[in-house]
């Protein structure tokens, strides 16, 4: 790109290492010294740079990666709500991840948290979590998972090549997709599912739509109607046995703008970790039985407005509750939001 003579970029390498960090320092700093209140949410950094940079800056700054804590907070959202759509809880599942990067690794470590929430102890909600990469499954006799964050997703177990030897061995009833491998969910692995689970939760959430590990159309079929499904690339409503199913979409435009609203409300002086928790919760208890009964885990992209306020609402009492605000607790939290959101009225 570099050579290419209508390449409008900048013409250098991008910046690594030492001088990289120097840049990302010189950023925040100016940022602090300019715009003190200022929340930074760290959007489509690298995998090797998002989460070093999010743990280095989470403490001493109000900032989130949404591609890690907004992506787990929607993930989690949709599990919450088809667990919600069963009449079961977070703790009764067994979840495999297909993909074993920042944005499955940031879904389960969300997952684990809300588990701990429901009763499990530290151990039991880690064993309710596998992860596969590019090698097979995460399991404790592989020397290349040990100090990187896989490693505590990985069990004693026998080593599982593919996703249906893993699944035939684990039989997870959750199955999230963050892979970036097309037809990743193939026949077998579905229907292996539903041999064994009333109502699988099917979510591959890897964008775009070509990239995707299953599409609606397949989950439905090969479970006879009876799959749960979300995916991050939206996909048509589905007909089957006569009756039209509404899959739904688990985009991050359900949390992040709720977040940072909140953040902003109350000059947020940290966005904990819990702060996605109490976000994905505020999200899926929003989903009615009506939009259960036509297949939908997420509100419809409609009420993306009212789901940011509810979202905002939420976090902020608990960015008041934890001592995360900068300002004193007024008497209506929902007055403050409100009185914070931007209407493109004239």
């Amino acid at each position: 790109m570099l050579e290419d003579p209508f390449y409008i970029g900048i013409r250098q390498r991008r910046l690594q290492g030492q001088e990289y960090d120097d840049l990302i320092e010189e950023f925040v700093t100016a940022v602090q010294e300019v715009f003190p209140k200022c929340a930074i949410q760290w959007e489509d950094f690298a995998n090797p740079n998002a989460s070093p940079i999010l743990e280095r800056y989470r403490h001493r700054i109000s900032s989130f990666n949404d591609d890690i804590q907004g992506t787990a907070a929607v993930g989690v959202a949709g599990v919450i709500a088809a667990t919600r759509m069963k009449g079961e809880r977070l703790k009764d599942q067994t979840y495999m991840f297909l993909g074993a990067g920042s944005a499955g690794i940031g879904i389960a470590e969300l997952l684990w948290r809300l588990m701990i929430d429901e009763g499990c102890t530290e151990e039991e909600a880690r064993a309710k979590i596998w992860l596969l990469d590019s090698k097979g499954l995460i399991v404790a006799s592989r020397p290349d998972v040990e100090g990187t964050q896989k490693a505590p997703y990985a069990h004693d177990h026998a080593d599982a090549a593919t996703l249906i030897e893993a699944v035939r061995a684990v039989c997870p009833t959750v199955l999230i997709g963050t892979s970036t491998i097309a037809r990743a969910f193939t026949q077998d692995v579905i229907q292996h599912m539903a041999s064994y689970c009333e109502r699988p939760i099917i979510f591959p959430f890897s964008n775009p739509t070509s990239k995707s590990e299953c599409t609606a159309e397949e989950a439905y079929t090969w479970t006879n109607g009876k799959a749960i499904f979300a995916s991050g690339s939206p996909f048509k409503p589905v007909e089957i046995n006569g009756k039209t199913i509404h899959p739904g979409q688990g985009n991050n435009v359900y949390i992040f703008p709720g977040v940072g609203l909140a953040a902003y409300a109350v000059d947020a002086t940290n966005i904990p970790y819990k702060t996605f928790g109490v976000a994905a919760r505020a999200l899926a208890g929003m989903v009615s039985q009506d939009q259960f009964d036509k297949g939908l885990i997420y509100p419809p992209m409609s009420d993306i407005q009212k789901a940011a306020k509810v979202v905002a609402v939420a976090c902020a009492e608990y960015l008041f509750d934890d001592g995360h605000a900068g300002i004193a607790r007024p008497d209506d939290v929902t007055a403050l939001v409100e009185s914070h959101m931007w209407r493109p009225a004239y």
